[in-house]
């Protein structure tokens, strides 16, 4: 009699658990779904569950039905294909204009049943640019704007790539008819998993938390930005605490210990003082005086060294010779002027001559606060690199505080103003600053008149804030 292994006969042999199909199919949980669905295969339940009761059982002559699938061939070939397309990240950088470009589109397109758009995409969609946006603000990375009748061109710079993508404007869309709008979703769903892989990645490397989290008191008041930024610095500051929690030990030794080495240079310090201040005591530096009154011919030194001193006896014999002339003279000085006007030509010339050093350095300090100015005209109070192109967009607005009208894009502003290190505020629901508060430094208006105007601010229009951006410095203000 043949002995049988255990396994090769009975409700063992005849089902398979789950995830033993996806291991025997290599394939994705969604995957193996989706073509489970297209097959009509279903999960079975056997007498006997011998993998355990709370386990999905599939009959394994399903299974292997389904392993000789033509369609299973077509999957593994796309997942080769996705691999080799983008064997790097860098390389899902660089191919990620158009996913963002659709992306942003479907955010702002209707959920319509006719076209078949589904409002889980439409949301998805939003949410992806909505995280992609708040990046962008965080990392500081946008670098151009242009606004055209399509839309707003942005370009940003993500490790060394330049990413340009399209936004809509917000407006009401009306959907045409002889659009494929199926072929388009089937795009999208491609591009919504790369832009989460993305997305993902981006904010693992700055440590934020993925996916961020809205408020909806902000998502409800058409604040979905405010709300995503909100939430990552939120997570940036819990964060930063923990740092600081645990560096606290470390930070109170360094203290100590900084402490000690103060107190042993002060003490150096006064001991040197009071050496210094004996040595002087000791021994004087001025020269004693002769007995005559008159000066003494040699002076000594802090090192006992005799200088010579021009006693000028032979400036007293050239002197004696000249009044021996007498009256000849006096009358050739008064006959002949140009002596006059050398003597006093060599007097001002020293004067010039001291006049144009000192010119000299207060030029250099000229020049010095010139190239401070300059450096620092890229951003208020801080000194940045003109040749530094992301240290010079990342602190162009620093300082600066907005105030954004109702009748301006909003978002996009938020986004330009916040990501070049400025502040901005609205009326409405998320706003930091009332319309009348004095922080207010720019009110970015739309409108040909304006009621009140604050004398404080400037009024600028949405264009002068990009084409900031775009020169790297503050465009022109009329006052």
């Amino acid at each position: 009699m043949l002995i049988q292994k255990k396994g090769n006969t009975g409700s063992s042999a005849q089902f398979m658990t789950r995830n033993q199909a996806l291991k025997k199919l290599q394939l994705k949980l969604g995957e193996f779904r989706r073509l489970c669905i297209l097959k009509g295969v279903h999960p079975r339940e056997p007498r006997r569950k011998t993998q355990g009761a709370h386990k999905t059982y599939y009959h394994a002559k399903d299974i292997a039905f389904l392993l000789h699938e033509p369609l299973l061939a077509k999957m593994r070939e796309l997942h080769a294909y996705e691999k080799k397309r983008y064997p790097s990240f860098v390389d899902a950088l660089r191919d990620l204009d158009d996913p963002l470009t659709m992306a942003h589109l479907f955010a702002v397109l209707p959920a319509e049943g006719g076209a078949g758009i589904p409002a889980r995409v439409v949301r998805v969609a939003r949410q992806l640019a909505l995280e992609w946006q708040a990046w962008v603000v965080r990392a500081h990375a946008l670098r151009r704007v242009f606004v055209s009748v399509k839309g707003f061109y942005l370009q940003a710079e993500v490790q060394g790539q330049a990413v340009t993508w399209l936004v809509p404007h917000s407006l009401s869309q009306v959907l045409p008819q002889d659009v494929d709008y199926r072929v388009m979703l089937t795009f999208l769903e491609f591009y919504q998993t790369l832009l989460q892989f993305v997305n993902f990645r981006l904010y693992h490397l700055l440590g934020l938390r993925y996916p961020p989290l809205l408020d909806p008191e902000l998502e409800e008041g058409a604040a979905e930005l405010e709300a995503v930024m909100r939430d990552l610095a939120s997570a940036a500051g819990r964060r930063l605490e923990d740092t600081h929690a645990e560096a606290e030990p470390e930070r109170r030794e360094e203290a100590a210990a900084d402490a000690a080495v103060q107190r042993r240079l002060t003490e150096r310090v006064r001991q040197l003082e009071a050496e210094v201040a004996g040595g002087v005591g000791a021994g004087g530096l001025a020269a004693p005086a002769s007995e005559d009154g008159g000066e003494a011919e040699g002076e000594v030194g802090s090192e006992g060294e005799e200088f010579d001193i021009d006693s000028g006896e032979e400036e007293e014999g050239a002197g004696d010779k000249v009044a021996g002339d007498g009256e000849e003279e006096e009358d050739a000085s008064a006959s002949d002027p140009e002596s006059e006007d050398l003597e006093g030509g060599s007097e001002s010339g020293e004067e010039e001559e001291e006049s144009v050093d000192e010119g000299d350095s207060d030029g250099g300090a000229d020049a010095g606060s010139a190239d401070e100015a300059l450096a620092g005209s890229y951003a208020p109070g801080l000194l940045v690199d003109p040749d530094d192109e992301a240290a010079v967009c990342a602190t162009l607005f620093r300082g600066l505080v907005f105030f954004l009208g109702r009748e301006v894009p909003r978002e996009l502003l938020l986004l330009t103003i916040r990501s070049a290190g400025g502040e901005a505020t609205w009326d409405g629901p998320g706003a930091t600053m009332a319309e009348g508060d004095e922080r207010i430094t720019h009110q970015v208006v739309d409108r040909p008149r304006q009621g009140h105007r604050h004398l404080t601010r400037a009024y600028v229009q949405p264009q002068w804030v990009w084409d900031s951006l775009n020169a790297r410095v503050h465009a022109p203000v009329e006052r």
